[in-house]
C-alpha cells in the first residue's frame, strides 16, 4: 500500500508578520512607515538556505528584505537579480526620491546549510511581487499574505500538502514609481522560478508542485508558468487566485490595493491594516489613489508614469477604496479557496494513478 505524507509546514511559522508596521521584515511595513525610517535603518538583503529560519534572519538586525535562495540561484543569475534589485531600491532609478535617498543596502550571504531531506507529496508555495508598495494603510507583502491564507487554510484539511517558503521577487511595473518595490524583468523571474522549483525538487522530492500568485500582472504570471515549464518538475499547477475575483477587482477598477485587498487582508488579520489610516482616513485615501485607467494608460512609458505620480502625488493605490462597503471579504475568500482545493485535487488525482 502507498504512504502519503502529513501536512508539514516547511514556512517558518515566525515568518510571516502578525501586525503592520512592526517586526524585523521589511515587507510587513507600509510604504509610508518605511520611508520615515529608512536613512536612520540598516536595510539587509539576506541570501540563504531554503532551511534557514526566521530568528537567522532576524538576527541579522535592521529590517530584512525578502531572502534570496542559493539553492536556486547560479553565478550568473545571482549577479543579474542582484543588479536590477540595486536598480528598484529603496527607489527607482530616475525617480526624485533615488536622487535624494541616503538609504543603502547591504547585501548579507548566510551559510548554505546542511540539506536535512524532507519528504512532501504535494509541495505549494507562492510566487508573489512581496517587495511592492501597497498604499498608505497596507503592507507591502499584502500579494504574499493573500496566497499564503489560502495554502495555510488548506493545510488544515489536507494531509497531502507541504507549505513552503514564498519566492517573494516577481515582475511589477505600478510599484516603482512610487518606490520600495522590486521588479524582477520576466526573463529573470523565469529563470529564478525555474531554479527555485529544481531546488524544491532535491529538498522534499515531492510528487508534485503547487504554486499559487495574487499579483495581477498576466506578464508575471506567464513568466512563473515558463518558469515552472523549465524546471525539472513533471507534475504541476499553477493558480491566479485572484481569477475568480475579477468582477470584484477589475470590473470595478479597482485593482491594486483598493478595496478588495484592503478587505481581503482586514479578513486575514484587522491587525495587519494601518489604523491611523483605515478607516478613519478613507477620504484622503480616495483623495490621491489613481484611477485603473490612468494606471493603465501610462503603464507603456514607465518615464511618463512617474512623472505623473511626482506630479500628482499619488498615494500607491491603483483602484477603488469607496467600492469596499459593497463587498463581502468571506465570499471573495472562499470563492479563492475552492479553486485551489480543485487544483490540489485534480493534482492529487495525477500522482496517486501513476
Amino acid at each position: 500500500m502507498e504512504i502519503y505524507f502529513s501536512t508539514v509546514h516547511l514556512l517558518d511559522p515566525d515568518y510571516l508578520p502578525r501586525s503592520v508596521n512592526s517586526g524585523w521584515l521589511l515587507t510587513g511595513y507600509t510604504i509610508d512607515r518605511l520611508r520615515e525610517r529608512l536613512a536612520a535603518e540598516r536595510i539587509v538583503l539576506p541570501i540563504c538556505s531554503l532551511e534557514t529560519g526566521a530568528e537567522a534572519l532576524r538576527e541579522l538586525g535592521g529590517l530584512v528584505l525578502p531572502p534570496l535562495y542559493h539553492e536556486a540561484l547560479d553565478a550568473d543569475l545571482k549577479e543579474a537579480v542582484m543588479k536590477r534589485i540595486h536598480e528598484c531600491f529603496p527607489f527607482f532609478l530616475g525617480t526624485k526620491d533615488r536622487e535624494i535617498s541616503s538609504a543603502t543596502l547591504e547585501v548579507v550571504e548566510l551559510p548554505r546549510c546542511a540539506p536535512q531531506k524532507a519528504q512532501a507529496e504535494i509541495a505549494c508555495f507562492s510566487v508573489d511581487t512581496a517587495v511592492e508598495e501597497h498604499g498608505p494603510h497596507l503592507p507591502l507583502m499584502t500579494d504574499t499574505l493573500q496566497s499564503y491564507a489560502v495554502l495555510k487554510h488548506l493545510a488544515k484539511s489536507d494531509d497531502s500538502l507541504t507549505i513552503l517558503p514564498p519566492v517573494e521577487y516577481g515582475h511589477l511595473t505600478w510599484g516603482l514609481p512610487f518606490g520600495l518595490s522590486i521588479d524582477l524583468t520576466p526573463p529573470l523571474v523565469t529563470r529564478y522560478v525555474a531554479g527555485f522549483m529544481n531546488a524544491v525538487l532535491e529538498w522534499c522530492s515531492p510528487k508534485a508542485i503547487y504554486v499559487v500568485d495574487v499579483h495581477g500582472s498576466i506578464v508575471h504570471r506567464n513568466a512563473i508558468q515558463a518558469g515552472m515549464k523549465k524546471s525539472r518538475c513533471e507534475v504541476s499547477g499553477f493558480r491566479w487566485l485572484h481569477d475568480p475575483l475579477v468582477e470584484f477587482a477589475g470590473d470595478r477598477g479597482d485593482q491594486h490595493a483598493g478595496a478588495m485587498e484592503t478587505a481581503n487582508i482586514e479578513r486575514i488579520n484587522p491587525a495587519l491594516v494601518d489604523s491611523n489610516w483605515w478607516p478613519d482616513k478613507a477620504s484622503e485615501l480616495i483623495e490621491k489613489q489613481m484611477s485603473l485607467d490612468t494606471a493603465i494608460s501610462l503603464s507603456a512609458d514607465l518615464n511618463q508614469f512617474i512623472a505623473h505620480v511626482e506630479a500628482n502625488e499619488s498615494n500607491g493605490i491603483v483602484g477603488a477604496i469607496e467600492n469596499y462597503d459593497s463587498l463581502n471579504a468571506d465570499v471573495m475568500f472562499e470563492r479563492m479557496f475552492a479553486v485551489a482545493k480543485a487544483d490540489v485535487e485534480e493534482l492529487k488525482r495525477s500522482v496517486r494513478s501513476d
